[in-house]
């Protein structure tokens, strides 16, 4: 009975062998099949039964051979690290449903949104300028219009912009409704400063120059009363929000430059010294070396001075004889 239950133990671990590798299988086998037939009192029968068994059981825990060769899929399934899968970036969820507005909201934000939907997206200036939009330069713009044709995958979306702060034309492709900017002239700089203000230009966005290029505008506050000469943007044209407009200025008692087309870049006051100073801010109009910042003269050593390498005493510099 002892030497049956060891033969039995031995048939049931072929399949357990198998188990662990194909060939171990094969030989606890062949081990089983001298054990059943040599010195064994089994019948015939019996050995035969118990032999194909024990082969039927390591058949069944023992994988078949690849086809053609191919190798065991299986094993090189396993022996892949999961890092080594590419991950594959999600695609764009095609939307055929309705798509919010966008209208109000900057063009960089919409461009995104609408594109995940699947949508085609394109962009151009709703304003009659036809100006084109730099695809770096969408968030400076702010969508009027948006427009659909198609759906689903062939959705095309076109997206009317102007530059942010602009208003919305009445139209797709019409004038901006901005406003323009009235006659200034001769108007005091505190007058017209008010009325550009009223337009919506901020008043930090106002800025005074001289109409005259070497004329010199006093502190702040005491050109009040100065007058306009010319101004930019000139009458009539349109006033964008957050542009600057310059008022060139003057005072009362020097006009304005008989061209305005000068004014502020070559018109030029009377300087009959020719030493910086306009002749109605020149106490010694007369006198190069005598000036408003030097009515007494020019310090010794100038290169202005009239005297001999700027040494010994001269009247001009030193009285108002000259």
């Amino acid at each position: 009975m002892r030497t049956n239950s060891a033969r039995l133990g031995l048939i049931a671990a072929v399949p357990l062998c198998g188990l662990i590798t194909p060939g171990l299988g094969a030989v606890a086998l062949a081990g089983a099949t001298v054990a059943l037939w040599r010195k064994s009192p089994w019948p015939k029968e019996g050995k035969v039964v118990a032999t194909i068994a024990a082969s039927a059981l390591l058949g069944a825990v023992v994988p078949a051979p690849a086809k053609d060769g191919a190798p065991d899929r299986t094993e090189a399934v396993q022996k892949v690290p999961a890092a080594a899968v590419p991950a594959v970036p999600a695609a764009p969820v095609v939307s055929s449903g309705p798509l919010a507005d966008f209208r109000g909201t900057s063009l960089e934000v919409a461009y995104i949104r609408i594109v995940r939907t699947g949508a085609t997206v394109v962009f151009h200036d709703a304003s009659d300028a036809g100006e084109d939009i730099e695809f770096s330069s969408r968030s400076l713009w702010t969508v009027c219009f948006q427009n659909e044709t198609g759906a689903g995958a062939e959705r095309t979306v076109d997206l009317g912009a102007v530059r942010r702060g602009d208003p919305c034309p009445a139209r797709d492709g019409g004038p901006l409704p901005l406003p323009t900017m009235p006659e200034l002239v001769w108007k005091t700089w505190l007058q017209a400063r008010k009325e550009v203000v009223a337009l919506g230009v901020p008043a930090e966005r106002v800025r005074a120059r001289e109409a005259y290029v070497n004329d010199t505008l006093p502190e702040e506050g005491k050109y009040d009363a100065w007058r306009v000469c010319a101004h930019d943007p000139a009458q009539g044209e349109p006033v964008r929000t957050g542009a600057d407009v310059t008022l060139y200025l003057s005072s009362h008692a020097n006009g304005c430059p008989e061209s305005r087309r000068g004014v502020g870049s070559s018109a030029r006051l009377s300087d009959r010294d020719d030493d910086g100073d306009p002749d109605y801010r020149d106490p010694y109009p007369g006198d190069r070396n005598r000036t408003s910042t030097f009515p007494n003269g020019l310090p010794r050593g100038s290169n202005d001075s009239n005297d001999s390498g700027g040494h010994g005493w001269n009247p001009c510099h030193h009285t108002r004889w000259c």
